[in-house]
């Protein structure tokens, strides 16, 4: 069994409600279906557990915690702080938890703020997977679960 923790940033308490034209109508609790249709019999061998904070400090004791509760994943979005939070991407660095960057946006695609084209976070990460709506999740757990077999074998 491997446990994943789908970690989310400010404002992504409300998936599937907040500005549907950008982010998608489908929520989190879609997840579990949508890891299934992409990963088949193999879904049952994983675990999610999720958590959610418009704070900053509460993100970062949520990894340290992901560390010492030994969590082979973590799929994070981070919102905002992708963009601006340095202390996010020092605690990505030490906890030694493989990590995949994920966005609902392409956040290349958004030429309103060029800010939210930079990632802080995404030298500490594996990967980063975006633009797929709430498949984004469904593909960066995949991809940490690949990883985990892989370096296994």
């Amino acid at each position: 069994m491997h446990n994943f923790l789908v970690l989310n940033g400010p404002n992504l308490g409300h998936i599937g409600k907040r500005q549907p034209e950008i982010y998608g109508s489908e929520t989190l609790e879609d997840l579990p279906s949508i890891l299934k249709e992409t990963m088949g019999e193999k879904a049952a061998g994983i675990s999610l557990d999720y958590f959610q904070s418009n704070s900053e400090g509460d993100l970062i004791d949520r990894l340290e915690k992901a560390r010492e509760d030994k969590v082979d994943g973590i799929a994070f979005n981070a919102g905002a702080y992708t963009h601006t939070s340095l202390a996010i991407a020092d605690s990505l660095a030490w906890i030694e938890v493989p990590c995949v960057e994920v966005h609902i946006s392409n956040i290349w695609s958004r030429t309103e703020d060029s800010v939210r084209q930079q990632s802080f976070m995404g030298k500490q990460c594996i990967g980063v997977i975006a633009g797929f709506g709430i498949l984004s999740y469904a593909l960066a757990v995949q991809a940490l679960y690949l990883h985990l077999t892989r370096k296994q074998s």
